[in-house]
């Protein structure tokens, strides 16, 4: 008992109480119909409908249904009509036997509030069995001494009927001895009596014949008989005496068949064959007959069949004693069956379902009775379910219960649950039944679909083919069925200008991005946009990532040479005076690359040159520079071949050709490349329109040197030095002192003036190039400024001794 508390303590069961589950569960009024037996099927019984009080269609949306007790369907409710219907040709003695009136126990259950109404069929008996005697022929000894109105108990007629159906009276056929009299028994039961009306003399009439006739009360009647033969005895003294009138016995019902049940005992003081006794049953059903059987003998009572208490819970059992001289006496043994724990309970599902939707508040999955046959301890019973289930077991009317959710249910978090239903007694030893329920959870479109991750970035090179793979967004639903099924689509891009519907497409099913054209580095480096995933619930739920598609260059652009430039009509020629040390600076390649990273480091060569040696360019850089001291040897003009390489792979290249002129000074006249001269002579007289082109352009930049050369003497003759030496003076010396104007015919791209002077003092024929008067212009590397070789800047900012 102690172990039984902590399971109550510690699990949600529920003693069997008859409790209400608030005013929803509430019962009705008890209902009382009626119907006679033996009628058709289909037969009508009563509209619910209207006896209840409810709408025409409100059985329907409630989901109607009747549960009888014994779990049998007697009864077919029409949703429809509203009507109730007999299920089955319902026999009244098949149903109730003898008892009286008999009543069939049902309730009606509908949802929507759950209510349940107690109701009862009272099943009218027809008179459709006649009364039968166990025995075609009763034997009766009597004394011929016997006095007037001595009275025989005769064994009573079996009627299955019951109330005014069953036995209501008895007859005899007229005779000039024995008459019939009715009494009634302590349990209402009417029996016949034969009564002696005149002496007997067993001289006259050894033996006697009478028909007995019982009558029911149906109309019309039905009845059934009996041959009493009457054996007239001589004189006997004495009658056996039973030692108890009443014998009072109890038998457990899991009795073994044999078990003595009673033992009875006669005693007769008579002598000889008189005293000779032997036990038999009188007016005993066949109820009776079937479960006992006792010794002629010894008057032992024993079992023939096994006791059921759930059918049977008390026997009243009629013994007659007879001696050998035909008088007999009667006694009553009275039969108590004990009920044992031989009964487990049992559960009676009423309705079930086995789905329930997620994210639905207290759902009734299932409405179930429980009933134990046995009684006492062992029909007392509770009901669990396991513990840590969302479920709730609620006690509700007669015996039911009510199985529901308890909360949310969440179908991703576990979408079945396996609930098992115990019901115990509390008997010796304890029974049990479990019923097991499988619930599936249904899915509802809860959940949006959900990205691996929330930016992708995916590279492609550039020069792709078009609708290649570039890369896969990936998203999961963690719904069922068409809730979890995902469709991929582009979403508007964020900038109008950006062309998405011509770069990408994306495939609906698996979310496989393609490029819908080649890219090109060097027009679009990168760009993005948002991908949505959309489920097919309803409404359906999406979620949306950023993708970031990020072109990588490709080697598909050779270098390009800024300077010298080479589509001009005239080559560039670049001046280096024979003076120059090695080292130094004659020009410097400019190139660019429209790739990117490695693809567009560039790297300078020298391919070919007039004299091998003298010049050499600077990897890094593109500089050419003098690789050693000029000589008079050194011819006047030079061609260098300069290989501009990037470093992609394969890698691209581009070449410049360079014209280099070595002077003594920069006074020197200016002499075309001989492939210039040859050029020119192969063009022949040039184009009228050229020649006045050539002349206007000629003319004007005249004028503009004219100015800049006078702008340039007044500053010379404005400055505070050259006061000191005579305004406009030119200093001592071989060379006449004056302003050289360097065009851009050479190496310099702009007109520069410089201020020419002989250093003084130093005994050496050398010109000394100051600073230009012009600034600098934009991009020039800083000046370099050395006292013994001022250094020649030219129009990239490099410097010439």
């Amino acid at each position: 008992m102690e172990v039984g508390r902590l399971r109550f303590s510690r699990q949600r069961q529920v003693l069997f109480l008859f409790l209400f589950w608030g005013v929803s569960l509430a019962g009705s009024g008890f209902g009382r119909y009626s119907v006679t037996e033996e009628t058709e099927r289909g037969s009508f019984v009563v509209n619910l409908a209207k006896d209840l009080g409810l709408g025409d269609r409100e059985l329907v949306a409630r989901g109607a249904r009747v549960v009888s007790d014994d779990n049998k369907q007697h009864l077919l409710l029409d949703s429809q009509t509203g009507d109730l219907l007999t299920n089955e040709k319902l026999d009244r003695e098949k149903l109730c036997g003898p008892t009286e009136p008999c009543m069939l126990y049902f309730q009606i259950l509908m949802d929507n509030p759950f209510q349940i109404y107690r109701a009862e069929l009272r099943v009218r008996d027809i008179n459709d069995h006649s009364p039968v005697f166990q025995d075609k022929e009763t034997l009766l000894k009597i004394l011929e001494n016997t006095a007037e109105g001595t009275a025989f108990q005769l064994e009573r007629a079996q009627d299955s009927d019951g109330g005014l159906n069953g036995v209501q009276n008895y007859t005899i056929n007229p005779n000039s001895f024995f008459h019939i009299k009715i009494s009634d028994s302590d349990e209402g039961i009417i029996y016949p009596e034969l009564v002696l009306d005149r002496a007997l003399d067993r001289e006259k009439q050894q033996e006697l014949s009478l028909i007995l006739t019982a009558l029911d009360g149906g109309s019309p009647p039905r009845s059934g008989t009996t041959t009493i033969h009457i054996v007239i005895l001589d004189i006997n003294d004495n009658a056996p005496q039973f030692s108890q009138a009443i014998y009072e016995t109890q038998a457990p019902e899991n009795s073994p068949v044999g078990s003595l049940i009673a033992k009875v005992s006669a005693a007769d003081v008579d002598s000889g064959v008189n005293a000779d006794i032997s036990y038999s049953f009188f007016d005993a059903s066949e109820d009776i007959r079937t479960t006992f059987h006792i010794n002629p003998i010894s008057g032992e009572i024993v079992l023939r069949v096994l006791l059921d208490y759930e059918l049977v819970k008390s026997y009243k059992i009629n013994i007659q004693a007879i001696d050998g001289g035909g008088l007999s006496a009667r006694c009553t043994v009275l039969v108590e069956v004990l009920d044992t724990n031989d009964n487990p309970p049992e559960l009676i599902m009423s309705s079930l379902s086995n789905c329930v939707a997620e994210n639905s508040p207290e759902t009734v999955l299932a409405v179930f009775r429980i009933k134990d046959r046995d009684s006492g301890e062992n029909g007392k019973m509770i009901c669990f379910i396991q513990d840590n289930l969302p479920f709730l077991l609620k006690p509700s009317l007669e015996n039911f219960y009510i199985l529901m959710t308890e909360g949310v249910l969440d179908r991703e978090s576990q979408a079945e649950y396996n609930i098992t239903i115990t019901v115990t007694d509390m008997g010796t030893p304890r029974l049990k039944t479990e019923h097991n329920i499988t619930v599936l959870v249904s899915d509802v479109n809860d959940n949006a679909p959900t990205f691996t991750q929330a930016s992708y970035t995916l590279r492609v090179r550039e020069n792709n083919s078009p609708a290649l793979h570039i890369g896969t967004v990936s998203a999961t639903d963690t719904d069922a069925g068409a809730n979890a099924q995902v469709t991929y689509s582009l979403l508007p891009p964020a900038d109008p200008h950006v062309p998405l519907a011509s770069l990408v497409s994306i495939n609906a099913d698996n979310g496989h991005l393609f490029a819908l054209r080649s890219l090109d580095y060097e027009a679009l480096r990168a760009f993005e946009f948002r991908v949505g995933a959309a489920d097919r619930g309803s409404p359906p739920l999406s979620s949306q990532a950023l993708v970031r598609v990020l072109v990588e260059d490709d080697n598909d652009n050779a270098p390009f040479v800024l300077y010298p430039l080479q589509n001009t009509s005239a080559p560039c020629t670049e001046l280096l005076p024979r003076a120059a040390e090695p080292g130094y600076l004659v020009t410097k390649v400019v190139a660019v690359d429209g790739d990117a990273g490695q693809n567009a480091w560039l790297s300078y060569q020298l391919l070919k040159a007039t004299e091998p040696g003298l010049f050499g360019v600077w990897a890094h850089n593109g500089e050419v520079r003098t690789a050693r001291p000029l000589s008079e040897r050194d011819a006047a003009r030079h061609r260098l071949l300069v290989l501009v390489k990037d470093n992609g792979e394969p890698p691209l290249s581009a070449s410049v050709t360079l014209h280099v002129l070595l002077v003594d000074g920069f006074s020197q006249p200016h002499l075309p490349p001989p492939e210039a001269e040859a050029e020119a002579a192969a063009a022949g007289p040039a184009d009228p329109l050229t020649v006045y082109l050539v002349v206007a352009l000629a003319s004007v930049s005249s004028l503009f040197l004219f100015s800049v050369l006078v702008f340039v003497a007044v500053r010379l003759c404005g400055r505070g030095g050259a006061a000191r030496a005579g305004r406009c003076s030119v200093p001592e010396g071989p060379f006449p002192s004056h302003l050289v104007d360097v065009s851009g015919t050479g190496t310099l791209s702009h007109s520069y003036q410089y201020e020419v002077r002989l250093t003084g003092g130093t005994g050496t024929n050398e010109f000394k190039f100051l600073k230009p008067i012009l600034p600098n212009i934009q991009g020039q590397a800083p000046e370099r400024n050395s006292d013994e070789n001022p250094p020649f800047r030219n129009s990239f900012g490099f410097n010439f001794k």
